[in-house]
């Protein structure tokens, strides 16, 4: 019997990311993935309006928050990962490869205090890992290419990719940073095109191409398989990876790397306070 759990995303415009809050119809147990944390670089202040929302619509649904669970170390926005552990108790998962990006941005940081073994979080998924979500069952894909570290979270007929695959019309996730890889990518879409056709495909970011000014989060494997403007309708893993890394060669650092980074391979937790009484963000000069 093919599962079908419930999805609501919640589209956060400053990023252009989408959380969202999965449950179990029968059990009403329920995951968010890729939590938001609001952050004014201007002001260098943090809020959690954007998570709250989320947390708003769970109870009032009756649901219970069991999991938050992370596709990757997010380059384009903090995670409210931590915030919701403290508040609410549910563990946080993500990719096992972390350990990958946390030895990367650690250094880059100064930041002693995170050790590179994933500890910080509470699970670690490897390809295949299977786990319950009620009495949904949700299958981990490990699917790398925009980071070593990223996964992909099967949950009956539901799918969220996080950036490796956006919306047809859009394409794909750059490949360009540390760990990164086109040809790795390529591979990674293809064992997600290869799940039945009628999958739910639920995206991580929707930017607006030209042409449509509506936000979409969700389409079909049948629809990427065909439609998507990178690697639909048979494109070969050649012409993907050139097209990819000619691309990514024009793009700009997103505008929160630095600070997301920094938050978001401590799951979460900001840096520790200093010695007056304060947390600091790093922004190393030159190191982009």
């Amino acid at each position: 019997m093919i599962q079908h759990p419930q999805v609501r995303g919640f589209f956060d415009p400053a990023t252009h990311t989408v959380t969202y809050l999965v449950s179990d119809p029968a059990s009403g147990r329920a995951a968010i993935i890729d939590p938001v944390l609001d952050y004014d670089a201007a002001s260098a202040r943090t809020s959690t309006r954007s998570i709250e929302a989320v947390t708003a619509a769970l109870k009032a649904s009756g649901l219970t928050l069991a999991l938050v669970l992370e596709t990757h170390a997010h380059a384009d926005h903090l995670t409210a990962a931590a915030h919701l552990r403290h508040t609410t108790g549910a563990g946080v998962g993500i990719g096992a490869r972390i350990t990958q990006v946390q030895s990367t941005f650690a250094p880059l940081f100064g930041a002693g205090d995170v050790r590179s073994d994933g500890r910080v979080f509470d699970h670690l998924y490897s390809d295949g890992d299977r786990f319950a979500l009620g009495e949904l069952t949700v299958e981990v894909i490990h699917t790398p290419g925009h980071t070593p570290a990223c996964v992909s979270y099967r949950i009956g007929d539901a799918v969220f990719t996080g950036d490796t695959l956006f919306m047809p019309d859009y394409g794909t996730a750059r490949t360009d940073f540390p760990g990164g890889d086109a040809r790795t990518l390529y591979r990674s879409i293809q064992r997600l095109l290869a799940l039945p056709d009628d999958t739910r495909v639920f995206v991580g970011h929707d930017y607006l191409p030209q042409g449509r000014a509506d936000h979409r989060f969700e389409t079909t494997v049948a629809q990427q398989r065909n439609e998507n403007i990178h690697v639909g309708g048979g494109v070969s893993e050649d012409d993907f990876v050139a097209m990819r890394e000619a691309r990514d060669a024009t793009l700009s650092a997103p505008q929160l790397i630095l600070p997301s980074l920094q938050v978001n391979i401590r799951a979460g937790d900001l840096p520790p306070l200093e010695n007056d009484g304060r947390r600091y963000l790093r922004l190393p000069l030159n190191a982009i």
